[in-house]
């Protein structure tokens, strides 16, 4: 079904009745009643201290949630001369339809400056608003993306796939493509909106990295701001991948398809401006199962043995075989390997028109086992001893983008 707008006549008639707002706040949610409250508290604290000369909308999107989060966001009393909207928005279920409800009263509304915070943050404060905002009021930004103190484990999809990816295609070292806590001046949220992708993976999980890529390709000014620790509703990498990995992987590519003039010809890249605090502080760990990853990995190589031997080259597929046979806390995929895995599915996927659902599925237990090699490297080191590894990866990623053109092109399919 093919929605015009995400607005509901009711939330439409509201903005309405609001007419105009300095900032808008979006806040996606979905079954979120346990930080709700706490998230919204922070956001209305953040523009009473920092924004009180300016009229600001706090909107909650709610994807339909089944328990008391639309109840709790109704009832938490906002600071005075601050405007509030809860809403369901319209579209199919996922994060980017409510952010499309969220561009559309940005536009509605005719803002200076959107923001938008995931609905699980625990460690949110009332600054993480001034931080994201000060860039697009007084610095001329029109893209924030957030930098947090996560640790080692936590991102793991960003710091396996998508930092490396966007840095080595588009020149830009963006920490956090898919951060979750955004803020942008008020013509990019209009210019998102108008865009045709909410009938897509776009409007489920593809859109953190849709964003962030659309707003290097479209050359808006980018900077990025810290937010300190990031404490929120972590997930184990070998619980959490279903749905979110394959369609922000699935994304990628498609805009790897999308912006090919534009990624073809960059190489090396650049430090993007950051702003924010000035310190990296030290999360608190969250707890990961190292045999699950390893586990998965080895089913899945035995799964899919017969395609990984005609989609890959021969040296990466025979690396990929002897991390079959490790012992859990001896697994090691080396970089090198990963990299080359990750160029070529990525050709792969360019040269495949169908199943490409099914590529996808074959990246989720080479990804398992990079996170798996990942920990066992990292074991005894802090997060900021581990962000160099991560670091050094993207390094590596940038180093054989060469390799990556060849192989889109076709010309280097099976030999490296």
């Amino acid at each position: 079904m093919h929605y015009d707008t995400a607005l509901r006549a009711y939330s439409s008639k509201r903005v309405e009745e609001i007419e105009q707002s300095d900032i808008l706040v979006g806040i996606p949610c979905y079954n979120n009643q346990e930080t709700i409250a706490h998230v919204i508290q922070m956001v209305s604290h953040g523009l009473f201290n920092h924004y009180k000369a300016l009229r600001s909308v706090i909107m909650i999107a709610d994807g339909g949630s089944t328990d008391d989060t639309r109840d709790v966001a109704k009832e938490f009393e906002i600071r005075p001369w601050q405007e509030k909207l809860v809403t369901i928005y319209r579209g199919p279920a996922g994060k980017g339809s409510a952010f499309r409800s969220v561009f559309e009263a940005a536009k509605r509304l005719r803002v200076k400056a959107c923001v938008v915070v995931d609905s699980d943050l625990r460690s949110i404060t009332g600054d993480w608003i001034k931080y994201l905002l000060e860039p697009v009021l007084e610095k001329a930004y029109q893209y924030v993306s957030p930098v947090y103190s996560r640790y080692k484990y936590d991102g793991t999809i960003t710091n396996n796939i998508v930092y490396n990816l966007t840095r080595a295609l588009y020149g830009l070292r963006i920490r956090q493509p898919i951060g979750g806590d955004f803020a942008f001046a008020g013509e990019l949220a209009a210019y998102y909106m108008e865009q045709d992708v909410w009938d897509t993976d776009v409007a489920r999980y593809g859109i953190d990295v849709w964003m962030t890529t659309n707003a290097i390709t479209n050359r808006f000014r980018i900077c990025q701001a810290n937010l300190g620790v990031k404490i929120h509703d972590a997930k184990d990498p070998a619980e959490a991948l279903g749905p979110m990995f394959r369609q922000v992987v699935h994304t990628l590519f498609v805009l790897m398809e999308k912006n090919e003039a534009a990624w073809k010809a960059v190489r090396g890249s650049s430090a993007v401006p950051m702003f924010g605090l000035s310190e990296l502080l030290e999360p608190d760990p969250i707890q990961v199962d190292l045999g699950r990853l390893v586990t998965e990995y080895k089913t899945g190589f035995r799964q899919f043995k017969g395609l990984y031997r005609d989609i890959f080259s021969q040296s990466c597929f025979e690396d990929l075989k002897k991390c079959a046979s490790m012992a859990k806390t001896k697994f090691a995929m080396p970089v090198n390997t990963w990299v080359l895995a990750l160029y070529e599915i990525a050709g792969t996927f360019h040269r495949w028109q169908h199943n490409r659902t099914q590529l996808i599925n074959l990246v989720t237990p080479l990804y398992l086992g990079r996170v798996a090699s990942f920990i066992n490297r990292t074991r005894k080191m802090t997060s900021s001893q581990a962000e160099k590894i991560v670091e050094d990866q993207a390094q590596i990623f940038e180093d054989r983008k060469d390799y990556l053109v060849r192989v889109w092109d076709g010309v280097a399919s099976h030999q490296v």
